[in-house]
């Protein structure tokens, strides 16, 4: 079976499964893991490089307004590899190429290719499309041990915070304008032993004010940008470190949104372990693999 991912979650996911070689074209995001970057690329953005955050927003607002599609799909190439299955999702129309784009470009296609559009927006549905990918791809043993870990990682660090008092946190998936995380990122707030004051699980992230965000009164902020690294999201918390300020907060930090928060898949664990670890540290030890960094008082 020969398999085009057109989700970076996806993409992550099959890897984790054991399917990487079954992959043939990917997305210009698919940048875990590192072998998943060397292959075919199937889409670009129609978004310009090098803008800022507000001129991001702007510009994807302009495009969607007048039903423009974000990112481009290279139709051609996806004839030529023929795959079996194509996987796309239905969550957000800025994070990857929707579902009608894609479903068009299948009928084109001479192997006649499955389309599976993933749908998730809680922690549950995230990890149930570990599942749903494995049934498609015959790959269900491999899907019963990857999920199996991640329960156990899960129920660790539930177990370590269920005595502690909640610390109070703002997720900011965006900071120009400030946008609360929404869809999974409040479950593993709770599950870390927090409590979101602004996010709802399984609800679209919200666009928000500052002074809604310090009404809120938030003893930790986690600054997560859609799309950014731990280095590119404490670059944004800096250009914004004086509204950061004025929330409050005990402590501010910045994570790999990419890694561990924006993206559905298997990294989602990494990002409750680090949040265990971010809002009891002495009950949660830091992950190996996720990463945060503090802005600076």
């Amino acid at each position: 079976m020969k398999i085009a991912s057109l989700v970076p979650s996806a993409t992550e996911t099959l890897f984790a499964l054991g399917l990487g070689e079954r992959v043939v074209a990917v997305t210009h995001e698919c940048d875990y893991p590192p072998a998943a970057a060397r292959l075919p690329q199937l889409t670009r953005s129609a978004i310009p490089a090098g803008l800022s955050a507000g001129e991001i927003d702007r510009a994807v607002r302009e495009r969607v307004e007048r039903g423009e599609p974000l990112y481009e799909l290279d139709k051609e190439l996806l004839v030529r590899l023929e795959p079996d299955l194509i996987v796309t999702q239905a969550v957000c129309e800025v994070c990857a190429v929707s579902p009608d784009q894609v479903i068009r470009a299948a009928l084109r296609v001479p192997s006649e290719p499955d389309v599976v559009a993933l749908e998730a927006t809680t922690l549950g549905e995230a990890l149930a499309d570990v599942r749903r990918l494995a049934e498609k791809a015959d790959a269900l043993p491999a899907a019963e041990k990857l999920l199996g870990d991640a329960v156990a990682r899960l129920d660790r660090v539930r177990d370590a915070v269920a005595s502690a008092p909640r610390r109070r946190v703002l997720a900011l998936e965006w900071l120009d304008p400030p946008f609360v995380a929404g869809h999974w990122v409040p479950a593993m707030i709770e599950l870390a032993g927090g409590e979101d004051v602004l996010g709802y699980e399984g609800e679209r992230s919200a666009e928000t004010t500052w002074e809604a965000a310090a009404a809120a009164q938030p003893e930790v902020v986690v600054v997560m940008p859609c799309g950014y690294d731990a280095d590119g999201a404490l670059a944004e918390a800096e250009r914004h470190r004086e509204r950061l300020a004025a929330l409050g907060a005990e402590a501010i930090w910045a994570v790999d949104a990419n890694g561990c928060f924006s993206r559905p898949g298997p990294r989602l664990v990494d990002g409750v372990e680090l949040l265990g670890h971010l809002l009891h540290p002495d009950l949660v030890p830091a992950p190996a693999e996720a990463r945060s960094l503090p802005l600076e008082a």
